[in-house]
């Protein structure tokens, strides 16, 4: 039977493990509780989180991707920047997500009852660069970070000095799809996010992999960006669900970088 994984990460954090590999993010105030994305949407994440706080919760979501947004129908109040509406809609529908799980141990594993209905995003809350939450003596700021899509977005927690990147940036990111920017725009736009959370955080939080991401991370992925742009890559021809693109730096079968290095980008070479 399927069940959902916690972590307590600090006294306001808890880490929970979606079953595609996603990672979701539950920080409670002294007031209320952000829920940070919401998974592919198979099992009630909602049952979860009620297990973890009785505080009203409301989902902050990074992107509309359908492994970090399908489950938010679940929740009354969620926050998504609008620019990822069309994205949201299309991966919500229970048909994409069934094609997700095909020929995965998850596809024979999850029942036609595990899936959350779907919904679309008509009465999501728009989410923009610069919104404050206030939780009790917690507080989440919201930064843009266009280039995986054009609507995500960084969260800053700056009681706990950390940072969920989401998929805007971290050692695989996904830069070739026909919604995501070109390189260039990409690099500015971690160059401005850069600059606005310098010396505002210790701690890095991912959506995938173990969660963990180093401080430097953003500088890393900037570089790679800069060797993109010089041609200085290796070019792995690399597909997903029947899109295609180039990986920068060569990979071992674990997914990390062959030289050692941090941090990737799977690009499109006409959109540099």
């Amino acid at each position: 039977m399927l069940q959902f994984r916690t972590e307590k990460l600090t006294d306001r954090v808890t880490r929970i493990y979606g079953f595609c590999g996603e990672l979701m993010y539950l920080v409670e105030g002294s007031r209320k509780a952000a829920l940070l994305d919401t998974g592919t949407g198979i099992k009630s994440l909602k049952a979860c989180v009620e297990k973890l706080t009785d505080k009203p919760v409301m989902v902050l979501l990074t992107h509309g991707h359908v492994d970090h947004a399908v489950g938010a129908p679940e929740f009354t109040e969620v926050y998504m920047n609008h620019k990822d509406d069309s994205i949201y809609n299309d991966h919500c529908s229970l048909e994409f997500r069934k094609e997700g799980l095909a020929g995965t141990p998850l596809e024979w594993e999850v029942e036609p009852d595990d899936f959350i209905p779907e919904a679309p995003c008509g009465d999501f809350r728009d989410l923009s660069d610069g919104d404050v939450f206030d939780l009790g003596d917690t507080t989440i700021e919201v930064y843009d970070c266009p280039g995986h899509t054009l609507g995500s977005v960084v969260m800053l927690i700056p009681q706990e000095r950390s940072v969920l990147l989401g998929d805007a940036c971290n050692y695989f990111t996904f830069l070739f799809d026909y919604y995501s920017t070109t390189i260039t725009e990409y690099e500015e736009s971690l160059k401005k996010l850069s600059r606005k959370l310098e010396g505002k955080f210790d701690t890095v939080y991912l959506s995938h992999g173990d969660g963990n991401g180093h401080k430097e991370i953003l500088e890393d992925v900037i570089a790679v960006c800069e060797d993109i742009k010089a041609g200085n890559t290796d070019d792995v021809p690399f597909s997903f669900m029947g899109k295609r693109g180039l990986i920068a730096r060569a990979v071992t079968p674990q997914m990390g970088r062959k030289d050692g290095g941090r941090g990737n980008i799977v690009y499109n070479r006409e959109r540099i």
